[in-house]
């Protein structure tokens, strides 16, 4: 019966042992997947192109003693303007502003009133001379622009957010390649935003004639952040 008895006991001290020194766990016996290695890189496109509209404003401002008069006119200034941009064939006519307000003399007292009003027209940047001179004729005091723009704008800027994920690759290649790796598929892309050059403006005389126009080249951007697993 003591015999028996401390069989079991040596048993339950063999069992206690292996559980100090740890019996091999299957659960832990399976080691994760490492993480996916990925590369995000940005890339800079550009697509340049000569514009080929133009926008301008043309204004008319009045003086009369009463306001009445200003505004009348003016009225019939602004008329003859819109009818001269019309047949010189300015586009997309549209009024930017009417204003009526006083001008005092040294003394502060109200000499007169002013009136004012402007419109914008839109053309092909070659008619843009013909349309300052047609304006100026009629009897156009204010003059400003143009604008230079393309009207293949959208087009333009998806070619430059195409030429971004080309810059971005090859970055992102030369990379890897310094890293010891290759690239894999493309996990995520996000736009930054693509960028025309604002127009500029340039104030015309109204005295000109034939008022020279040269549109020069414009460059439109975009931006993009690629992300690439390796591997």
């Amino acid at each position: 019966m003591k015999r028996l008895l401390l069989l079991a006991l040596l048993g339950l001290a063999v069992v206690s042992l292996a559980g100090a020194v740890g019996l091999p766990d299957r659960a832990s016996a399976q080691e994760p997947d490492p993480a996916t290695d990925s590369l995000t890189v940005s890339g800079v496109g550009t697509v340049k192109a000569v514009p080929d509209e133009a926008q301008m404003t043309f204004g008319v401002e009045t003086r009369r003693q009463t306001a009445q008069a200003a505004a009348s006119a003016n009225a019939d200034a602004m008329q003859k303007v819109i009818a001269a941009l019309r047949q010189a064939g300015a586009r997309e006519i549209a009024t930017q502003w009417v204003s009526i307000y006083p001008f005092t003399g040294e003394d502060g007292s109200v000499q007169g009133y002013v009136a004012s009003n402007s419109v914008s027209a839109v053309s092909d940047v070659d008619d843009a001379p013909a349309l300052i001179d047609a304006a100026t004729a009629a009897g156009a005091n204010q003059v400003s622009g143009p604008g230079l723009s393309s009207s293949k704008a959208e087009a333009l800027c998806r070619q430059a957010l195409a030429k971004s994920v080309d810059a971005a690759r090859v970055k992102a290649d030369v990379l890897a390649k310094a890293a010891g790796r290759s690239l894999g598929e493309i996990t995520s892309i996000v736009e930054s935003g693509a960028q025309a050059p604002g127009p500029l403006y340039d104030r015309a005389e109204a005295a000109a004639s034939s008022t020279p126009i040269v549109p020069g080249e414009q460059e439109i951007s975009a931006t993009v952040s690629v992300t690439f697993s390796l591997r």
